[in-house]
């Protein structure tokens, strides 16, 4: 049995790509998307004849690109099995617009019942902001289930549980880039890597106080650092970590467990607006983690548009 098919035992795996004809030879559960995977994707010639298909005619080039990722998302929902579900990024230009993301959001969801797939089928990517919490606690309150992405700190995590969201989505790899730069340091660990050990002390907290939102572990510089993490609720995973695992045999023993983060020594957090914004910004390295992440986001967006232009 490979490494891969020994982790599925204990997470359900997900794919982290745009590349829809990686899926079928990883049988992922889900499948994870964003702006910077879906203009990577858009470089490849082999979703050329998908990009030229999809926006050629449009009027507008904002419209163009939401059709885009919705067809980017139905192909990879072919790829998924029938409770597959896939998740799509709102704009990260909205990441602190309450209002704005919800109608965004539904864009997304009508667009997508427009092609015959209800909204069990999709996942609504929003940047852990406040203001992103409070949409997607209104979203889950219609039914519209959100992943929350970008996330890096504690106080992130308890105020997307605290908002009742379907997925939390802890950002290991650029949490361990952050202070790998800061400690000058070339590699961390298992025990010492505090990208893992975030994602660690998130689960903990989620299962000790009963919270429904699931752990999904994401952003991998290594399948060390994947299988450190066997166990959690899900794992997105890029495919050349899948490629990885699915090549390899080693055995996977499980490193989280409800039933040990249940007893575990983390304290509840009561987080309002202002403690929030205290306890984010204390942790240094999160505070510049979330906002780089939505700049770099929101970067590679308006590449895509550029390509999309070019094609309209």
């Amino acid at each position: 049995m490979s490494t891969l098919e020994d982790l599925k035992k204990v997470t359900i795996v997900v794919a982290d790509t745009g590349q829809f004809h990686e899926l079928k030879k990883y049988s992922p559960q889900d499948a994870t998307t964003n702006p910077s995977l879906i203009l990577e994707a858009i470089k490849d010639p082999a979703y050329l004849p998908l990009l030229q298909q999809t926006v050629k005619g449009k009027k507008d080039v904002y419209d163009a690109y939401m059709d885009l990722f919705i067809a980017f998302g139905v192909e990879i929902l072919k790829f998924l099995p029938p409770n597959g579900r896939v998740s799509i990024e709102v704009d990260p230009k909205l990441s602190w617009d309450r209002d704005a993301s919800i109608i965004f959001a539904h864009k997304i969801i009508e667009r997508f019942a427009k092609k015959g797939i209800g909204p069990e089928k999709i996942l609504i990517k929003l940047a852990s902001t406040w203001e992103g919490a409070q949409a997607a606690n209104i979203l889950e309150k219609m039914g519209i289930h959100c992943n929350m992405t970008l996330l890096f700190s504690m106080a992130q995590a308890a105020i997307c549980a605290d908002a009742g969201v379907t997925l939390i989505s802890p950002f290991v790899g650029r949490i361990t880039d952050f202070y790998k730069k800061e400690k000058g340091v070339t590699d961390f660990s298992t025990n010492e890597d505090p990208g893992v050990q975030s994602v660690k002390k998130i689960y903990s907290y989620l299962k000790k106080f009963g919270y429904k939102t699931q752990v999904m572990g994401a952003s991998f510089r290594s399948s060390k650092q994947i299988l450190a993490l066997a166990g959690s609720d899900l794992l997105t995973i890029a495919p050349k970590f899948l490629e990885e695992m699915s090549q390899a045999s080693q055995a996977v023993p499980r490193q989280l467990d409800r039933e040990i983060a249940k007893n575990s020594d983390v304290t509840k957090i009561e987080v309002d607006y202002p403690k929030f914004s205290f306890l984010h910004n204390d942790d240094h390295g999160a505070a510049f983690l979330l906002s780089d992440g939505i700049r770099r986001f929101a970067k590679d967006l308006d590449t895509l548009l550029g390509i999309v232009a070019k094609e309209v």
